[in-house]
């Protein structure tokens, strides 16, 4: 189960190229990309998007690197100020893309635990998204930085709108448990949501950012990252559960 909710979430980043297009689109509008790369050959059009989304995922959005978005894209680094007028252009429709596809990702995933108990699908939810980060290293630790620094310009473009769709799929994952009878009957589902889904960021921003890990103490050499997923799995669903003696 975990490794293939892993492989849907890694190919769902790299959406089908209408979805990838109905971004451009909206960005010409906006202006982060210019009449030019929207009327460029579809084939050399998606080689520059994968090569944007490539440098994205190894080295974070605002990191990419102009000439080796050339180089993998095989264009002239004039080309792409053409497409995206300039740096500051390149790395919006950088940022802004990739945190749209990610938001895009967490929605076509989260039918696939429905079906589970709460305790499977919040186990597969948060060991396939620390799986997934480590293939996606460059892009989730921007993400997660993004998030602790404050940046309001990053807060509403990237931070806000992810953030919303994990609190969505534990919102929902919960609401889901109630409706089979898994949850006690006098719980505050909206605030039990919250709880939950700062639980679950908690561990897995501690994995992908050190320091967070050094105050956090999540893991460590003798305390394996499996045992605190299973850990706090527990701790949410005997918190929140119908317990046997409920039942009687």
């Amino acid at each position: 189960m975990f490794i293939k909710y892993e492989l849907m979430v890694h190919n769902s980043f790299y959406a089908d190229w209408n979805q990838i297009h109905a971004y451009i689109l909206k960005f010409e509008q906006e202006g982060v990309v210019t009449r030019t790369f929207r009327r460029l050959d579809p084939e050399r059009q998606q080689a520059i998007v994968e090569a944007i989304l490539d440098e994205a995922i190894e080295k974070g959005p605002t990191s990419v690197n102009i000439k080796q978005v050339a180089d993998r894209a095989g264009v002239a680094v004039g080309s792409l100020y053409q497409y995206f007028n300039n740096r500051e252009g390149l790395l919006t429709f950088a940022t802004r893309l990739s945190a749209g596809l990610m938001t895009d990702a967490f929605q076509l995933i989260e039918p696939y635990l429905h079906d589970l108990p709460l305790r499977d699908a919040l186990r597969a939810y948060l060991m396939g998204g620390m799986e997934w980060g480590d293939t996606m290293t460059g892009l989730v630790q921007f993400v997660a930085r993004a998030a602790y620094t404050g940046d309001p310009t990053l807060a509403q473009t990237v931070v806000q709108p992810i953030a919303d769709a994990m609190l969505e799929i534990i919102k929902n994952l919960l609401t889901l448990a109630q409706g089979r009878g898994e949850l006690r009957p006098d719980l505050d589902l909206d605030a039990t949501a919250r709880v939950v889904n700062a639980l679950i960021i908690a561990v897995g921003d501690s994995q992908l950012l050190p320091y967070l890990n050094n105050y956090f103490r999540v893991t460590d050499e003798s305390m394996p990252l499996e045992r605190v997923i299973d850990s706090v799995v527990d701790l949410i669903v005997n918190g929140i559960a119908i317990q046997n003696s409920q039942l009687m």
